[in-house]
């Protein structure tokens, strides 16, 4: 996907990511591609230069759900509303997350009992 390589690239070139990028390459990790958050907290660690090992745990945590029933996740909408000017939104380079949050929910977690 377009749009996370450009966040892995920022990442892994310059040491800083931006915190909302920060966040949907955490969920992308751990909800899309089912890696446990320790490992992405570790990966992260090894390149930013401003990492901190207690706020980056706790950001992974946060993200995975750890601690609640309400794992973080994002859309192509949403990366688009704050880069869409800065890397390629487009629906066909980033089509995993062309979606609505309803239908990444459903996707992502089949067994998620549905809040009436």
């Amino acid at each position: 996907m377009s749009c996370l390589d450009a966040f892995i690239r920022e990442l892994t070139h310059t040491g800083y990511v931006h915190n909302h990028a920060r966040m949907y390459l955490a969920s992308y990790v751990v909800h899309f591609r089912r890696i446990k958050w320790q490992v992405g907290a570790k990966w992260f660690l090894q390149h930013l230069l401003d990492g901190d090992l207690a706020s980056n745990n706790l950001s992974w945590q946060w993200v995975a759900s750890t601690f609640s029933h309400k794992p973080y996740i994002f859309n192509l909408e949403n990366v688009d509303k704050y880069f869409g000017r800065l890397v390629d939104t487009s629906a066909l380079s980033n089509q995993p997350l062309h979606a609505s949050y309803e239908t990444l929910q459903e996707h992502l977690f089949p067994n998620m009992i549905r809040s009436l």
